[in-house]
């Protein structure tokens, strides 16, 4: 990525972003998310949808509140819910763009 001069925050973001992406890596993560959809019977939480999915793929463990790189807000079981693909590849990051969240 190729950065103006001046243009320090937006270097400091991807830098930051790139230490909690690995996270996502982990065996840690991947016993959390199938922990997250257990728990919400592989069930989107999105309102309004309720799409019950027994393809794990199609579903994601979604930050309620965006973590941003905050390891306790990643790490937050409560801080988690279960979301379709379609749902959190749609609404939610038009909310999140928003800042409705």
């Amino acid at each position: 990525m190729t950065y103006l001069p001046g243009d320090r925050q937006a270097f400091d973001r991807n830098r930051d972003q790139q230490g909690w992406r690995k996270w996502y890596k982990t065996a840690r993560w991947q016993k959390l998310r199938m922990s997250v959809l257990v728990r919400d019977l592989f069930t989107c939480q999105m309102s309004g949808c309720g799409r019950i999915e027994g393809d794990t793929s199609q579903l994601v463990a979604d930050h309620r509140r965006p973590h941003r790189g905050d390891e306790l807000l990643f790490w937050d079981e409560r801080n988690l819910q279960c979301l379709c693909k379609p749902c959190h590849d749609g609404a939610k990051q038009r909310a999140e763009r928003r800042s409705d969240i």
